[in-house]
């Protein structure tokens, strides 16, 4: 805590993933919206480049800030940029030894897939969101499905390509049919996914997929509506699901890609989604399902395809997500919206939650 008793947060943003615009623009919202009177923040930049710069914040303009202005707060104060990654990142984990909490807001490689969580919890800085195990496999969609199977939840059915001239056989093409998705495994925001109709385009979806990661995943098309449910820890150690998102994609859109998250104005989130009692309590069971057994912490985004069969619609998880978007108008906090936890409150429940749960490192104790 500062002298004054608030909370003294580091919001982490940036990062060296294909994300770094999309963190930018969660982390300017988290600090439009993090209460002043509450909380002290400090901004903590990380360029494309890997480089750390700690800022200043400036609780006056904190509520007018663009996203020039909040990268002009992360500027080094004699006007230079830290040369080297592993410098600034040892000057700023220096400078961040008296925050309360960190906020790593960031999203995709180097920042959700547990990275940025080991060197927090190294440094013994406590910090909001998933752990690193969380963090790690959640971002791994194969070990992902290996879990959610393994706990009787539904998934896609897939291939791995792990390897450079890899290609799916003659008997799993026969399995997994027309349309096939073909993404990255450990990716985020729809990069480098692709939808190919012909077994001819597999080729140049698998090397665009590669651009993100080596190991690419072929899965089969799920046909069905496309439901999102946000799963929430609260202070008291509750875990919940709020009211289910369904994404309507404007024609011309093959699925929910990047384009059609960030830059279209068509797209159209409905919340809650209009499901029956039934299936709303299927999916959002299924959801706190997944939370638990990813061993997360703080909150979870599952996203869910709802399949139609003779027996009645069935769940089947197309992958979760540990740092969603995080904009006032991204899914995962207009879903609580509608639940009646508004941005700034959301906030306060991660910020609370996340300062509850630490626990002081226990100290090596040496062989004698």
């Amino acid at each position: 805590m500062t002298e004054r008793g608030k909370t003294r947060i580091a919001v982490i943003f940036g990062g060296r993933s294909g994300e770094h615009d999309v963190s930018c623009k969660s982390a300017l919202s988290v600090m439009q919206h993090l209460d002043r009177e509450r909380y002290q923040v400090v901004p903590v930049r990380i360029t494309i480049d890997g480089v750390w710069i700690v800022g200043r914040d400036e609780p006056d303009t904190a509520a007018t800030l663009d996203l020039d202005g909040l990268l002009a707060q992360t500027r080094a104060e004699d006007g230079t940029v830290h040369p080297l990654p592993i410098s600034s990142i040892s000057q700023a984990l220096a400078a961040l030894r008296d925050v309360d909490v960190a906020f790593p807001c960031l999203h995709g490689p180097y920042g959700e897939d547990g990275t940025i969580q080991a060197l927090l919890e190294l440094a013994g800085l406590p910090y909001l969101g998933n752990g690193v195990l969380a963090s790690a496999v959640s971002m791994d969609k194969e070990f992902t499905k290996k879990i959610l199977v393994s706990e009787g939840i539904e998934v896609a059915p897939g291939v791995v390509l792990r390897h450079a001239g890899e290609t799916v056989s003659e008997a799993d093409r026969e399995r997994l049919g027309l349309p096939v998705f073909v993404k990255p495994s450990r990716a985020g925001s729809s990069i480098g996914v692709s939808r190919v109709d012909d077994w001819a385009d597999l080729p140049a979806a698998v090397e665009l997929a590669r651009r993100s990661d080596p190991k690419v995943l072929v899965e089969a098309a799920v046909p069905g509506r496309e439901v999102d449910i946000g799963v929430l820890e609260f202070p008291d150690g509750r875990v919940e699901a709020g009211p289910s998102l369904e994404i309507r994609v404007p024609d011309g859109f093959g699925f929910f890609d990047f384009e059609a998250k960030y830059t279209d104005v068509g797209t159209v989130f409905e919340i809650p989604a209009k499901l029956s009692p039934e299936v709303k309590a299927a999916v959002e069971e299924c959801a706190v399902t997944a939370f638990r057994a990813l061993d997360c912490s703080g909150l979870l985004r599952v996203d869910f395809f709802l399949r139609e069969t003779p027996d009645g619609v069935v769940p089947v998880i197309n992958e979760v997500n540990t740092f969603p978007g995080f904009t006032s108008m991204s899914q995962f906090p207009q879903m609580w919206a509608a639940a009646g936890v508004g941005y700034a409150e959301l906030l306060d429940v991660m910020v609370e939650t996340a300062l509850l749960r630490q626990h002081p490192t226990p100290p090596v104790v040496l062989p004698e």
